[in-house]
């Protein structure tokens, strides 16, 4: 197997598909399989073999020809591309019931991530410890980032609150940012990246589909 080098023209959508097939090879280490070859794939994915070798090709040698991935090593190059063989600590502000599932969620840990701290406006929330956090105030959510040195956030908070909170976070060195807020927070920034996850609008979409 060629070593995996990182590919400059890999659109954002094989990333994503990465990250499912990288789901996907832990579902099968889970059960105990060893070797798989790309049309296995497709047995637990929505997705064609020939895209799975295609996405794989951007970033070196897989596999053998007629014997297919082991899926232990196939994983770590995975992890290994993604970034995700290091722990990476998340920042989330908001903890109301969405903010809260998430700081619960023990899905995170699985992929090396983990919410360091959470921040929020409720006087009420503010020095509580929820799953083992302990909610900051948001008004020091700067300071607070800087000194824990978080390069990912998640916003879970109103939508006229958004912009700001924004902004503030990437002042203090956020690079990546996961909102469920439904609104496009706008910064003019190439090295900061923005994932919107508008949970009405995907269902609003699927309504279409079966209408």
């Amino acid at each position: 197997m060629k070593n995996a080098v990182q590919n400059k023209y890999c659109s954002p959508e094989a990333i994503k598909r990465l990250a499912l097939y990288l789901r996907g090879l832990k579902t099968l280490r889970g059960v105990n399989v060893k070797i798989i070859s790309s049309e296995d794939i497709t047995k637990i994915l929505d997705v064609s073999a020939c895209q799975f070798r295609k996405d794989l090709s951007f970033f070196g040698g897989f596999g053998k020809r007629g014997v297919g991935y082991e899926v232990d090593v196939l994983s770590r190059e995975i992890e290994r591309i993604l970034g995700v063989n290091k722990n990476w600590p998340i920042a989330l502000v908001g903890v109301g019931k969405l903010g809260g599932a998430l700081l619960g969620f023990p899905g995170f840990s699985k992929f090396n991530l983990r919410i360091l701290a959470a921040y929020d406006s409720d006087k009420k929330k503010i020095g509580k410890i929820v799953a083992g956090v302990k909610i900051e105030d948001v008004k020091k959510l700067k300071e607070s980032i800087k000194e824990k040195k978080i390069k990912i956030g998640m916003i879970c908070i109103p939508v006229e609150r958004v912009q700001k909170v924004a902004e503030d976070m990437v002042r203090a060195g956020i690079k990546a940012m996961l909102n469920f807020a439904p609104v496009n927070i706008n910064i003019n920034r190439k090295d900061v990246y923005i994932s919107n996850m508008d949970m009405a609008a995907e269902l609003e979409s699927l309504i279409y589909f079966i209408k």
